[in-house]
Parts: C-alpha cells; structure tokens; sequence
C-alpha cells in the first residue's frame, strides 16, 4: 500500500478539543519549535558549585571596563555580585550600632545564644555581623561572636536570638544547596559572660518574603487603591514577596528593593564593598529614600525612580510618582532651574507595576493604564502619553522587550506592543489561564532566548506556591507551546555564552548546553516529549489499518552511544472512547544506529477510527528533531 507523509500543524493548539484538532499538536513537555518541526530543548547544568541563599527572583548581566564579567544576584534574602561563580556578598547595611550596645547571653548545654539590643528594629531571617566581642568564657570564644549571623527568633523589640557556629566559617562557606549547614557549638558552664562593652552590631538591611502575603480588610491600604472588596496592595500588608531592579551607571551599579530604597555599589571599591543607600553618597540632594523599581536612561542617562516618594514629601510612597535625576547625576534629584531633574505623576490606575525600556521610550505599566515615557529634553525632561487602558499586567517581572517590541503576559491575556497594544493570539491561553496560581502572580517571570526566536513566561501553577511551569510564544514562527520547568530569573546570552537562569534550589544554572538535566551529579535525562491530536481517515467513517512506519528522526549531536526515541502510536474507536492499551499499540526505536541514521522501518498492526502520534525520549545524551515520519495506513471497513 502507498504510503502517506504524517505531518501536522506547528505549534501546540489547547483551544478546541482535542477531536477538533486533527491534524495539530496537543500535548507538549521540553520540546520546542524551529521551523515548523518540534525539537527537544536544549540542556542544563550549573555555572558553579557554589550556592546562593534564598530564592533569586533579579539576574542583572553587566561588563566591566576591564572586561570582567558579573551577575547581578537579588534574593529574598541577599544581594550577591557572582564574579566567575563565586557570590559575593554587597547586601546594604541598614543599621550599625555603637559599641557595648550589644550583649550575649548563654545557656549551658545549647547553642542558642540571646543577643540584646535595644530596638534592634531585626526580622527572622535577618543577618547581623558582630565585631569587638570578648569571650563568654568558655566554648563561646571571642571568634565564635566576632562573624555574621542569621537571627532564628525575635523575642522582643530589645532581643534576639541566634545559633553559635564553629569559629571562623563564613556564611558562604557554609552556604550548600541555598540552605546554611553550619556546625554548632554548645555553650558549658563557664559561658557566663556578656560578650563586653565593646560589641558592635552591623545590621543588613530586612530580608524578605519568598511568597506573597494578601492583606485583607477595610482600610488595610491606602485609599482608592484596588477594586471594592479587594486584598490590600499596600507595600507593608499585602505585597511581601521580595523582589529587586538592578541597573548599569556605567559599570557601578544601582539596584533597589521593591518598595525599598536605592542603593548604590562603586566598582572602584572591592568585589566585597557593601553597596550604601543613595542618600548617603556625598553630594546627595532630595534623593528618593523609597521606590518600587530605578532604571537608568540608556538614551539620555538619566537614573529614573518609579513609584517613590517625592521631593517635597521624603519618606512617603507615592505609588505612581516618576521621578529622574539630573543628567549624568546619581546625587542630584533636587529640581532647578538649572538642571533637567525632575518629576512626573501619572493619572491612571492605583500604582505602578513595572517600567520597560525599549530603544525610543520608556513603557510604563500601572495595574490599569499603559503609558509611553519619552525624553522632551529641557525644560521639561520627559513626557508621558498614555497608550492603552483597561489592559492588565501580571507582575511586575512579566514584560520584556524584544527590538522594538514589548510582550507581556497579563491576568487573562497575552499583549505586544509595536506601536500599538494588542491582544496577541494565543492556543494555549485558556490552558494557562486556568491553571495559574492567582495568589502568586508577581512570582511569574519572564526570559528571552534569542538563538531560538523564544520569549518564556515562568509561572506557578494552580496547585503550586512557587514557579513550576512555563508557556514559550516563538515571535519568528508565531507559535506557543508549553511544558513544566522551575525558573525564578532568566537572562539571555550575550554578555555570557548561554542564557542564565536561577533556580530555587539556590544555584544559577547555563542553559542550551548539552541535552541533559544537571541538576544533579552525574547529569539526569530530560523527558521531552510532544503529542498530537487523534485522526483519521476522512471524517472517521471508517476504521484503518496501520501496518508499517518509515520513521523520520535526526539525531544530530547527540552524545549517546545509541539515541533513541519512544514513538507510540496509540488508536480508539471513537471521539468519547478510550486508547488501548494492548503491547501491539507502541513500538519503541531502540538499535544500535549511527547518531546520524534511521531505522529503515517497522512493522505492527493497528485498528481503530483515530490514531495518536506520540515521540518521546528519556535517555541522556539524546537531542533529536522530527521530521516527517511515512505510514503505510489505509481504510479498513465501516464495523
């Protein structure tokens, strides 16, 4: 019997039933698109052995004058600088105390040490570093004090307490798999001291949330903010989930906690110079003390602050306030005549979501309202225009630019903006949609992978607190597919080989390297498989017959002694009806070929109205594409 070519529309299409979508793909984990065929994604495996604490939801990219490359790291936790692998640690200070403001207090036979300070103004989870104490007396020695630790329990306003460790440990040396393992030392009867009038306190600024927490309530937030009913999304009820933006002046670096302040890092200082609050900077005049997200002007070289407080009011959130400083100034935020600093108040919408540059303007998102910020030039610096209202916004990590487009993916839609906002037509929508975890929206984040035409969105799924899925809109092949992955941050090459991408098992992981999981060691195979959607013959009046496939499978790089697929076709007798489940349904691709060859054919009889299609590999060291696979099929009667 001739034999029919088996192709099928590119893409993965959830928007009719599966029965409707004859011909189309339905089903689909790590396989992408190139060229209208499907291919397994490419691998992963860590940049360093070295681990970050917290959750890592920023990844910031930069080159140094002298051509040294680093990674910008902002956790819930931490803010590290990755230099070659290695996390460095530039957390601002938020507090240091004078001596003897600090005391210790021991319990023979516990490690558990109850540090006073009044006011300490510390969180659970907070870091604090002591220098200038003096033994306990006994196995709490002056160099067990003297180093950086994470505070357990808050007792009150005025205590604290933390766990001794062995002397001269470093928190990242200790750090392994995004969880400290120190080694603990137990107080004896002989600790009795209170570690001196000499103690000082140097206090990291507050750690935050890895989740977020709705307030609930009649005046939990400010007035007018979100709809009638609705959780508060004032910064200190509802919106704890930690989150930073980070940015180039030059090669020193600006980075700021949302809803937090802004601080600065000076590259001529050493890798391990904590970076310090802008106001501190000498020369600073009316710098905001709070904001919700700072960029740098590529275009003009203005630092913009986006949701701050204004000049007037310092210390007050105004959640929809813009404000620049002046040109080529980090310290001079003050308005004058003589000067292009400046504000600007937006009029829609209840706060500002996030800003993305693209290379003529500024796309500024409020939860209501998309406006287009422009460089004017003196006197009035910048100008805004809205562009599109009663569009939403997931979070404030979920648009990115791409050229002169932005993509974004709002709460029940996806958006592009080229000029003009539209609606971007998606097959996947109602899938994603319904399946995504509402209370952790601002968890969702979004990467670019240029070498394949590829935007990711990272989301958490319905039953999921955290990011555990992804949806992938490729804007060359205008296709979207999707599949299961856990991603926090994303960068895309360009300054470094391959894209970057944190995990939340505290490592950065390289990715398009390889076709393996590097999770773990040694690498694991990365199930990637795609499905279709039943068919038939006609319009299914008649059953058919299959009794041999040519199959139509590359290999290409693989590493694998012998690569192989499963490829399962699988067939039932009606729309409503079950597969069946009988051996003779699959047959497995499994000899020993070249990398570079096919299995000339195989063999197998199958019955029934619809066939489904499947390939799927499980093994490492296995990449491959499908082509267009030829089967001997034909009509074999109406019963």
């Amino acid at each position: 019997m001739a034999l029919s070519k088996l192709q099928f529309r590119p893409g993965v299409n959830r928007e009719v039933t599966s029965y409707t979508n004859e011909g189309g793909w339905f089903d689909i984990d790590h396989v992408r698109f190139q060229k209208g065929f499907p291919e397994k994604i490419g691998g992963w495996q860590k940049s360093s052995n070295n681990s970050f604490l917290g959750t890592c939801r920023a990844l910031h990219p930069w080159v140094s004058l002298d051509r040294d490359k680093f990674i910008g790291v902002g956790t819930n936790l931490k803010y590290y600088i990755d230099e070659g692998g290695f996390y460095n640690d530039i957390t601002p200070l938020r507090l240091t105390t004078s001596a003897g403001d600090v005391t210790f207090a021991a319990t023979n036979g516990s490690s558990t040490l109850t540090v006073s300070d009044t006011s300490h103004g510390a969180l659970v989870n907070d870091f604090v570093t002591f220098s200038g104490a003096a033994s306990l007396g006994g196995n709490i020695t002056a160099d067990v004090l003297n180093q950086e630790y994470q505070i357990i329990e808050i007792v009150s306003n005025n205590s604290y307490k933390i766990e001794a460790r062995t002397a001269g440990t470093p928190v990242y040396e200790i750090t392994v798999d995004g969880q400290l393992v120190p080694a603990y030392v137990v107080a004896n009867g002989s600790d009795t001291g209170n570690g001196g009038s000499s103690v000082v306190g140097a206090y990291q600024i507050n750690t935050g949330l890895d989740v977020t927490v709705s307030g609930a309530g009649w005046g939990a937030g400010t007035w007018s903010r979100g709809g009638w009913g609705s959780a508060s999304t004032d910064p200190q009820v509802g919106n704890m989930l930690r989150l930073w933006s980070h940015d180039n002046f030059g090669e020193d670096l600006l980075m700021n906690v949302r809803d937090g302040g802004i601080y600065y890092r000076d590259s001529t200082n050493s890798i391990e110079t904590r970076a310090v609050d802008i106001t501190t900077l000498a020369g600073s005049l009316s710098a905001p003390t709070v904001a919700k997200q700072i960029m740098v002007s590529d275009r003009d070289r203005h630092v913009l602050a986006f949701g701050c407080d204004s000049q007037s009011n310092p210390g007050v959130q105004d959640p929809l306030l813009i404000r620049f400083s002046d040109q080529e100034s980090l310290t001079e935020w003050a308005a004058s005549a003589t000067n292009t600093a400046g504000d600007l108040r937006l009029g829609s919408g209840s706060e500002i979501v996030t800003a993305v540059e693209t290379r003529q303007q500024v796309l500024v998102f409020t939860d209501t309202t998309l406006y287009a910020m422009q460089f004017l030039g003196p006197p009035f610096t910048f100008g805004v225009t809205a562009l599109s209202e009663n569009i939403t916004i997931a979070g404030p990590n979920a648009a990115i630019a791409v050229d002169d487009n932005v993509y974004w993916m709002g709460r029940s839609e996806f958006y592009i903006y080229s000029g003009a906002v539209q609606r971007l037509p998606c097959m996947v929508r109602d899938f994603v949609f319904s399946d995504l975890n509402e209370g952790e929206l601002e968890k969702i984040t979004v990467g670019l992978n240029t070498q394949h035409s590829e935007i990711w969105w990272y989301y958490p799924s319905l039953n999921s607190a955290e990011v555990n899925r992804y949806v992938v809109y490729n804007y060359t092949e205008q296709v979207w597919y999707y599949g299961s992955f856990a991603r926090t941050a994303w960068v895309d090459r360009g300054i470094f080989d391959f894209p970057f991408a944190a995990n939340t098992d505290g490592y950065i992981y390289e990715h398009e390297i390889g076709f393996d999981d590097g999770t773990t060691d040694p690498e694991t195979a990365i199930v990637a498989y795609i499905q279709s959607s039943p068919m038939g013959i006609g319009d299914g009046e008649q059953f058919m017959m299959l009794r041999r496939m040519i199959p139509d499978v590359d290999f290409k790089s693989s590493t694998a002694l012998i690569p192989d697929v499963n490829i399962t076709l699988d067939v039932k007798n009606a729309p409503d009806g079950t597969y069946s489940v009988n051996q003779t349904d699959a047959f497995v691709k499994a000899q020993s070929v070249p990398v570079d060859s096919r299995t000339e054919q195989l063999y197998f009889r199958l019955r029934g109205r619809q066939m489904r299609f499947k390939i799927q590999s499980d093994n490492t060291g296995v990449t491959w594409r499908l082509g267009s696979p030829r089967l001997d099929i034909g009509p074999d009667g109406r019963r």
